[in-house]
């Protein structure tokens, strides 16, 4: 097992080129399922396109054809000699310059150091004169200097045509047409002055003039469509680009793991979640990586093997159950999606795995059924209220015309039994779902003192220095944003419990507000005693759980949701204060804006 990461070393199968990976993660994290397959055409694309463009391209396929034609040409003119043809004077040493000039230029990166679609625009550039110029004069000047055929070697004016329509705008290039033209057209002249025939000459200047404006005009038209593809080209790729790298943001925030698998059981692509899921003591490493030859993951590849073989998968998913590093027991569901597959390339379908923690889908499932059951249990404590005032008036008529002591006892009964019921009725309709009335700004010291005296005089508590409550506020007032009643609730709540589960004796109970930043205050109740067993602290904050026979269970879950509705939050934990050990619960208020 590998020191670093999980799985250590490569199993048994295909590697991870030969799996088709499309490159690995980076260090800034691996690559989500929708950019495994495209990141690393993309990353290449974008390099390719930095190192040039395609009028670079262009530039180098013409340097290299200039180089081409050079080397043929001397060729010629040595083969001719071997031949013994008749060597046209100074053509050996003109076309050994321009194969010098061509491969200079081809080989050396300073003579194209500067190259670009601007510096050629511009007949009077150097640059165009070092190419396009060169040629038209080198060329012209063999075709002059040819006597004995009329066009041998004025077809070599093409070339710079060419090399203009490609690499300049359409006016240069019809003006590197006009000039070879009018070399051709010269050279055909020139023959009227020789004695030669002069009209087989100029038809065929002519000919060869409109066939330099016909191969200048098409070379400009698939110079510029192939500049319009290649900005489009670019366009795309930049989509592509910012689309691929929000999906892997995504992806690697959701909640949920999402694997990228194909049937050979390699991992393409794995979001952060996904490798949580998979992890045991050591984490696992980044994608690619295989699920083959991992002996914690042989059920995950089972499944994988499985929905290959059967095409299909539920729809709700089905669970599998995973025993990791350490002993641990790990439940998970899975639900799988499939690529198109194309005939021929079986081996390249791939599935998309969605994972959940079986325990997360259970929570969810759970809470789905408690807002379902806190909905229907606020529609029936709706319906209870008036038959219970109903049955509260009448034992209360009952009460007052009976004489005996039995029939006092049992309205007695009956009057507390429905107290009891009213308060839970009372409980069930303060969390039920409704319209959120927005929080107050109040003096949560104020309120904090009041209710605490209020609450000691109703409990029959003595206010002195010795007395079970102690208090520590703020000498000044301090603003949160609560309900007032609500906020009163809660703390009347947290004292009533602190109270019954108290040791006897001063400051058995405490109660501190602080703040704690310019946006949060803290206010907590404290109480001496004995600390909650695990199983009790662990459904504390849950509904209709209570220690006592006679309790609702809605108290703290009370207090849980309407800290939340105001954007707070209330938490327990184990705490010694004054030399006693204790039960704390802390709630953390939001405090208004400062210019509010």
């Amino acid at each position: 097992m590998s020191h670093d990461a999980w799985p250590p070393t490569r199993p048994a199968g295909p590697s991870a080129t030969e799996a088709g990976a499309g490159g690995g993660g980076e260090t800034s994290g691996a690559p989500g399922p929708a950019d495994a397959e495209t990141g690393f055409f993309l990353r290449r694309g974008l390099r390719r396109d930095a190192a040039g463009s395609g009028f670079y391209r262009l530039y180098r396929a013409c340097l290299s054809a200039r180089v081409a034609l050079g080397l043929a040409l001397l060729a010629m003119q040595l083969l001719g000699g071997v031949l013994g043809a008749e060597p046209v004077q100074g053509a050996l040493e003109l076309s050994l310059l321009y194969m010098v000039l061509a491969l200079l230029q081809w080989i050396l990166p300073a003579a194209r150091r500067g190259v670009s679609a601007r510096s050629l625009a511009r007949l009077s550039s150097p640059r165009w004169w070092a190419t396009i110029g060169v040629d038209l004069a080198l060329f012209g000047l063999l075709h002059a200097m040819d006597r004995a055929s009329a066009v041998s070697y004025g077809a070599l004016l093409v070339m710079p045509v060419l090399m203009a329509g490609l690499l300049t705008p359409r006016l240069q290039a019809l003006a590197a047409s006009a000039m070879a033209a009018l070399l051709v057209l010269g050279v055909s002249a020139w023959s009227f002055f020789q004695g030669l025939d002069p009209a087989l000459r100029m038809t065929q200047a002519g000919l060869a003039g409109v066939g330099f404006f016909v191969v200048g005009l098409l070379a400009s038209e698939m110079a510029s469509r192939l500049a319009r593809e290649e900005r489009a080209a670019r366009g795309s790729l930049e989509l592509a680009r910012q689309q691929a790298q929000l999906n892997r943001l995504v992806i690697e925030q959701m909640q949920e793991g999402v694997l990228v698998v194909d049937r050979r059981g390699h991992v393409r692509a794995a979001n952060p979640a996904a490798r949580g899921l998979l992890s045991g003591a050591q984490r696992v490493r980044e994608a690619p990586f295989q699920l083959r030859g991992v002996a914690d993951w042989e059920p995950l590849v089972a499944a994988v093997d499985r929905a290959f073989a059967d095409a299909r998968w539920p729809e709700e998913g089905r669970d599998i159950s995973l025993r990791l590093e350490g002993g641990e027991t790990r439940g998970l569901r899975l639900r799988m999606r499939f690529t198109q597959r194309r005939e021929g390339q079986g081996n390249e379908d791939l599935c998309v795995l969605f994972i959940e923690d079986v325990r997360s889908v259970l929570a969810r499932s759970r809470q789905e059924k408690l807002a379902a059951m806190g909905r229907i249990s606020a529609g029936i404590a709706h319906e209870i209220r008036n038959p219970l005032a109903a049955i509260d008036q009448a034992n209360a008529l009952l009460a007052e015309d009976s004489e005996n002591e039995q029939a006092r006892r049992l309205t007695a009964m009956v009057a507390s039994n429905v107290q009891r019921l009213k308060r839970i009725v009372d409980d069930v309709m303060e969390v039920a779902p409704g319209v959120l009335l927005p929080p107050q700004a109040l003096d949560a010291s104020a309120l904090v003192r009041e209710a605490c005296a209020d609450w000691a005089s109703t409990n029959r508590l003595p206010q002195t220095d010795d007395g079970p409550l102690a208090l520590s506020l703020p000498a000044g007032s301090l603003a949160v944003l609560f309900d007032p009643e609500h906020m009163r609730r809660v703390l009347v709540n947290l004292l009533d419990n602190a109270l019954r589960h108290a040791e006897p004796g001063p400051a058995s109970v405490q109660v501190s507000l602080r703040a704690l930043s310019e946006q949060w205050a803290q206010l907590s109740v404290y109480s001496a005693g004995p600390a909650l067993a695990p199983e009790v602290e662990r459904h504390l904050f849950e509904p209709f759980f209570s220690t006592r026979s006679r309790g609702s269970g809605l108290g703290l879950y009370i207090c849980r949701e309407l800290c939340e509705r105001y954007g707070g939050r209330i938490d327990y934990q184990r705490q010694r204060a004054v030399g006693h050990a204790g039960n704390e619960f802390i709630i953390t208020l939001r405090r208004p804006p400062a210019d509010a």
